[in-house]
């Protein structure tokens, strides 16, 4: 009996500020994203890339992202793609680009990656807030010793 679905396993899921693909299928993974570190908050990244492969399933699917706040229930940002694989022995690469995305505080936000509305990973993404160092004014030169008028 030859199986017609098997739910495929993920294996990665990579936040990046940019994927990029070339003429021959092989991707570039630009930026792989292990925290944010930021000057000031709120902050709005213009876009975020989330690279996911599946592979050892069988059918059609949908996979589902989303973005939670560090309260680990307001979903900052979600979305969903279809995909299929016809045997076990092949694989489905997707990228997701999320754009516009607020952290409005620092604190450690998370990215769940779901196949038919079941959790296949869940996966932290601290947003630091680093202060850029205060600038001080440039030192002043030194005065010239007084002299005495003789």
């Amino acid at each position: 009996m030859q199986p017609t679905r098997i739910l495929p396993d993920l294996q990665c899921s990579l936040v990046c500020e940019e994927v990029r693909q070339e003429s021959n299928g092989n991707f570039f993974l630009i930026g792989v994203i292990n925290y944010l570190r930021v000057p000031q908050l709120p902050v709005v990244a213009g876009r975020l890339f989330v690279f996911n492969r599946w592979t050892a399933g069988i059918g059609q699917f949908i996979e589902g992202i989303k973005f939670i706040a560090p309260d680990q229930t307001t979903v900052l940002r979600k979305g969903e793609m279809r995909f299929e694989l016809k045997d076990a022995a092949l694989h489905a690469t997707n990228v997701m680009v999320f754009g516009q995305i607020e952290f409005k505080t620092a604190g450690t936000y998370f990215v769940e990656v779901l196949v038919d509305d079941v959790m296949k990973l869940r996966y932290p993404i601290p947003v630091i807030h680093t202060p850029p160092p205060e600038q001080n004014p440039p030192p002043k030169p030194p005065e010239p010793p007084e002299t005495n008028p003789a």
